[in-house]
């Protein structure tokens, strides 16, 4: 007489929220999840894979506290404080993002028009590793943020440009206007600068990203300007495609957390006649390799 086997190892128990796909280049919304409530570490690690996996999450009908938003922020590691003092919150973590003015003065940074692609605080030695915005306060059109794919973006080259940029760095600089809708063509003496590989790894994942944008990136590293330049330009056109792309048309509450090292963001046009109001925090990063 013979004896099924039964194995000791249990099936992984489903998860506590559903995952559903943003769009087919990145992005999933994670739903069930309330972020003022404790998460323990088990759950905590399930949505931070799921980070990983797609790259950008979003979480919608949050009702946050400054000090439940920063809660959250750091169980994915140490806080970037913010430099721009006038535009704190109550939490020195949290920057106002913001074109609401108050006795003619700004309450926020970045309040009006739309921003070229970007990384945020590349031009640091240590980037940040992400962002988490929650929005208060929307338009009823524009304001959009755009995502663009940066595995997808490198995977997609050709191999011909792969070969031109492998194992070149960048100059990233925090030189544009107040608008942040265009760039410098040379770098102001004294501005914040960094050199960062043009692809870099995740460290996590470990998969080879670009990390250029047309924001803040204004030369490679050994190639004249004019080289550099229309390289850059095309990697510029090649990552910004919209099949690496998702758009993401804001509701009050909702929290995105992007990972820097593997994604880019933009924002759309919106009227200055509309309030907009949104809670920054950024999560320390690593040296890019």
């Amino acid at each position: 007489m013979t004896t099924a086997h039964v194995s000791d190892t249990q099936a992984p128990s489903p998860l506590p929220f559903h995952i559903r796909p943003l769009s087919p280049a990145l992005g999933a919304e994670l739903i069930g999840l309330d972020l003022s409530a404790p998460m323990s570490d088990e759950l905590f690690e399930s949505v931070r894979d799921a980070w990983h996996r797609h790259l950008v999450i979003l979480l919608r009908d949050q009702h946050l506290t400054e000090d439940e938003q920063v809660r959250f922020a750091e169980r994915f590691g140490p806080i970037s404080m913010s430099t721009r003092g006038h535009y704190q919150s109550k939490n020195p973590a949290i920057m106002l993002i913001s074109n609401i003015r108050e006795d003619g003065q700004q309450i926020g940074a970045l309040p009006d028009g739309e921003m070229h692609f970007h990384t945020d605080q590349c031009h640091q030695e240590r980037p940040a590793m992400a962002t988490m915005l929650y929005s208060i306060e929307v338009p009823s059109v524009g304001g959009n943020t755009l995502f663009a794919n940066a595995y997808a973006a490198y995977e997609m080259l050709p191999a011909a440009i792969k070969q031109k940029i492998e194992g070149r760095k960048a100059l990233n600089a925090y030189d544009y206007d107040a608008a942040a809708t265009t760039r410098g063509t040379k770098v102001r003496e004294g501005v914040p600068a960094c050199w960062h590989p043009i692809v870099r790894t995740h460290p996590a994942t470990g998969r080879k990203a670009l990390f250029v944008n047309r924001l803040m990136t204004v030369a490679i590293e050994g190639l004249s300007g004019d080289e550099g330049g229309e390289i850059l330009n095309t990697l510029f056109d090649h990552q910004e495609q919209r099949t690496f792309v998702y758009e993401h048309v804001w509701r009050p509450n909702d929290v995105l957390l992007w990972d820097n090292r593997c994604t880019l963001h933009a924002r759309t046009d919106f009227s200055d006649k509309e309030r907009r109001l949104m809670r920054r925090v950024a999560i320390k990063g690593e040296k890019p390799v």
